[in-house]
């Protein structure tokens, strides 16, 4: 089974003074639409939601109103990603195979993305959703172009990121002995040698992270509807 951990520590800098977890997408909030998104999958046991302090009791408020069931508490946000991810792998269930770690700012992922996930995650002991880079992407440095890689090779990386237990927390232990701090879980697990599968994803699951993110979000939920 699966134990869920969403990352919901960040400060929003960038949202213009709203709290993006909170912030409604279509009359729910970002955070229980990426709560939800995991309390449909069968696959999934629990979902942990790293968070400041300041904010665990309105998360779990939340979770009770919309019904999130798989909902087994709050842990501590740190001053990085990967340590409010860190704290919360204190909380999973000790029987449990597989960790997923979700952006709450991406509610958007949906159902048949995270099975695919999990499914490929159970065969290759990692893996994450990914789509092809659509745009040109140029290396800078100083202003100046200093390399052009090939679009075809290149991916955006989204989330659940969904690893092996034992692998994962090979990889924090690693992590934390080296004094490394990683932004992304692949990498963390690229650290200890974990060939991380891509799993075809949409591009529909987005982040979000500054205000127009919300309106793009709120027009992705009213395209479906059509």
């Amino acid at each position: 089974m699966v134990s869920v951990i969403i990352a919901a520590a960040g400060r929003s800098s960038r949202m213009g003074g709203i709290n993006k977890q909170f912030a409604d997408i279509c009359g729910i909030p970002v955070i229980v639409r990426s709560m939800l998104a995991f309390e449909n999958v069968p696959e999934t046991r629990e979902i942990i939601v790293s968070a400041r302090t300041e904010d665990h009791e309105r998360i779990a408020a939340l979770a009770a109103e919309y019904g999130v069931t798989k909902f087994a508490g709050c842990a501590e946000g740190g001053d990085t990603r990967q340590q409010s991810v860190i704290n919360a792998l204190r909380h999973i269930s000790r029987d449990t195979s597989l960790v997923a770690v979700h952006d709450g700012a991406r509610p958007l992922v949906p159902t048949d993305v995270i099975r695919r996930v999990i499914r490929d995650a159970g065969v290759f002991g990692g893996a994450m959703p990914g789509v092809p880079v659509k745009d040109t992407i140029k290396q800078v440095d100083d202003g100046l172009v200093t390399d052009t890689p090939d679009r075809r090779r290149l991916y955006i990386t989204q989330t659940p990121q969904i690893f092996d237990k034992k692998k994962y927390f090979e990889a924090v232990n690693f992590a934390v002995e080296h004094e490394l701090d990683f932004t992304d879980d692949c990498q963390l697990a690229e650290a200890v040698g974990v060939k991380v599968c891509v799993t075809p994803s949409v591009y529909t699951n987005i982040k979000i992270t500054t205000p127009e993110d919300i309106a793009i979000a709120k027009a992705i939920i009213l395209m479906d509807k059509d």
